[in-house]
């Protein structure tokens, strides 16, 4: 089963409580307003780079107790933008952008952060991912323009998905954005119900979701607008 919802997460909390759902495993807005002109801002550098529309919601913090106690595995992206407003764990993943990359900087490898911090609610040790995705030089989708500001590697999502979940578990992401994750599950076999809540990335998200659903065989693909 994958379903894909257009609307606020937040209006459709009683039903993704109920679902049943193994994980939630989301990158969320980070609330730091983010400026996503990527193209005017960087005219002149190499990297090749688009404008994208101002991420929903990032004009104000995110709240992400709404997530926290229903699940029995919790991934959240981008984490250390709000992590007084989480509990303590011991099952933080550094995910590794530059991956062997070395720069002449004296201080970080450029404008963008040389990893991420993902917060999880499983395990005691923090764990290390490695997997170039800096600008241009990425690891994986090569040959690929990045469709959203923060899209994430299916790749990374891949191996998240699966060290955490079984095939035919169940898996939700509220902030769905290009569909990445949904895409991961369809690959990996796993269910998955994915919210979004702007027009342009929901269209988005059926149109890479639904073509890795069919490569993969995957029939059962609801669209909820």
């Amino acid at each position: 089963m994958i379903e894909l919802i257009y609307g606020d997460c937040l209006e459709h909390l009683d039903y993704l409580y109920k679902v049943g759902a193994k994980a939630l495993i989301t990158d969320p807005q980070y609330g730091i307003g983010l400026k996503t002109n990527y193209k005017d801002r960087r005219r002149g550098k190499l990297a090749e780079c688009n404008n994208f529309a101002p991420i929903v919601g990032d004009d104000r913090p995110f709240d992400p107790s709404p997530w926290l106690h229903n699940f029995s595995v919790v991934v959240l992206f981008g984490a250390n933008y709000y992590a007084d407003k989480l509990p303590i764990s011991g099952g933080w993943i550094v995910w590794d952008k530059l991956n062997g990359l070395e720069s002449k900087r004296t201080w970080g490898f450029a404008d963008n952060s040389d990893c991420e911090l993902i917060w999880t609610n499983v395990g005691n040790a923090a764990r290390i991912l490695r997997h170039r995705w800096m600008g241009a030089l990425k690891e994986s989708e090569r040959n690929q323009r990045r469709v959203h500001p923060t899209q994430k590697p299916i790749a990374l999502m891949q191996r998240i998905i699966e060290h955490f979940t079984e095939p035919g578990d169940l898996v939700i992401d509220p902030y769905m954005g290009s569909g990445t994750t949904g895409i991961a599950c369809a690959q990996t076999q796993r269910n998955f119900i994915g919210v979004e809540i702007s027009a342009h990335n929901f269209d988005l998200s059926v149109g890479r979701v639904s073509a890795a659903a069919q490569e993969a065989g995957r029939e059962e693909l609801k669209i909820c607008r």
